[in-house]
């Protein structure tokens, strides 16, 4: 696999879907599709193994919905990027998903060219969301954060580094390349600090560390 492209995985229990965001992500020269899953069961075992750069999980699943998948997966360290691709624009699935550690929420209904664009900049680090629920998200923020205990001083000098990276926007690759490291060293350390700190995504570390700076 070429090592400059961005690994993929797709979770969702329609086949046909799957199929179409398949040949959507054939059409770009940066992206590659690595493990496809029909079933939160699934998605949690190939995303445990392959730990892809982004997944693009289904929210209504049969059996295990995409909320407890996200959740599960988070448990289980996986570090990968994952949007909600759904068709639902409720605010409690919005602020489920971006609580448990989403790191976008985009609706199936856009347009395969904006779908293309939004997965770039998931990939680049960003927030993602589609215009109709970008309120919820605003609702989620102004809720009441939950204190994380956890102290910089946890964190060993390297972990620091690469939170200071994450709240920056970088994305694994980038800061892999700022610190002349492998993409998997970075995501092992990732791993390491979320679990210090108590947190559940990139995103949360995010703002995590610039409320920190910030109350310097």
């Amino acid at each position: 696999m070429n090592q400059d492209k961005s690994s993929i995985m797709l979770v969702d229990d329609h086949p046909l879907l799957r199929k179409g965001l398949q040949q959507l992500i054939e059409l770009s020269d940066d992206l590659v599709l690595v493990a496809q899953a029909s079933s939160g069961a699934e998605a949690l075992e190939l995303g445990s193994q392959l730990d892809p750069d982004l997944i693009l999980l289904d929210l209504n699943m049969q059996g295990m919905d995409g909320l407890e998948t996200l959740e599960k997966l988070r448990t289980a360290g996986v570090t990968s990027r994952i949007v909600m691709l759904t068709v639902s624009d409720s605010d409690s699935d919005v602020i489920g998903a971006i609580s448990r550690g989403a790191d976008g929420y985009l609706l199936k209904d856009m347009e395969p060219e904006e779908l293309l664009t939004q997965i770039e900049r998931a990939l680049q680090g960003k927030m993602v969301m589609s215009e109709a629920v970008t309120q919820a998200l605003a609702t989620a923020i102004r809720r009441p954060q939950h204190s994380h205990q956890a102290k910089l001083e946890n964190l060993t000098g390297r972990e620091l580094e690469i939170l200071k990276l994450i709240a920056k926007g970088l994305s694994n690759k980038l800061i892999a390349r700022e610190l002349d490291i492998s993409d998997g060293t970075v995501k092992v350390h990732v791993k390491h600090l979320l679990k210090k700190l108590g947190l559940r995504s990139r995103v949360e570390a995010a703002v995590w560390m610039i409320n920190q700076e910030k109350s310097e």
